[in-house]
């Protein structure tokens, strides 16, 4: 088995459970959710939606940075929204962030998430 290198920045919100904010093993990155926290604060971002879907790309960006990548290298990203008519916000977001070719992605509604966050992103880097 690979080694397991873990990627912790705090450009992104600390991991307030156990896990880490990404594991590492090879050239693939497994970045853990990230949902709307500042990081130097650990508070929500804002109630907005768009607001905090921005600040969910801003630390997904730190987390793909410190482990020696970008946005650009997240090959499969899943979106967790509690209210899926706020996908075409996604989108809109989205583009401001990632060119073509876009990572594969799922996006999947559910109940709640934490810290009340109205969305929250994981996904797979490959370097």
């Amino acid at each position: 088995m690979a080694d397991k290198i873990i990627i912790a920045t705090d450009k992104a919100p600390q991991a307030i459970g156990t896990y880490s904010q990404a594991v590492k093993v090879g050239n693939t990155v497994y970045l853990s959710g990230q949902i709307p926290l500042v990081p130097e604060t650990m508070e929500m971002v804002s109630d907005d939606f768009a607001a905090q879907v921005v600040q969910v790309f801003e630390n997904l960006t730190a987390v793909t940075q410190a482990a020696g990548g970008s946005l650009q290298n997240i090959v499969k990203l899943n979106i967790y929204m509690t209210d899926l008519s706020n996908f075409a916000t996604v989108n809109e977001v989205m583009s401001r962030y990632f060119s073509q070719p876009y990572p594969a992605r799922a996006a999947v509604g559910v109940k709640q998430l934490p810290k009340d966050s109205l969305v929250e992103m994981d996904g797979v880097m490959e370097l």
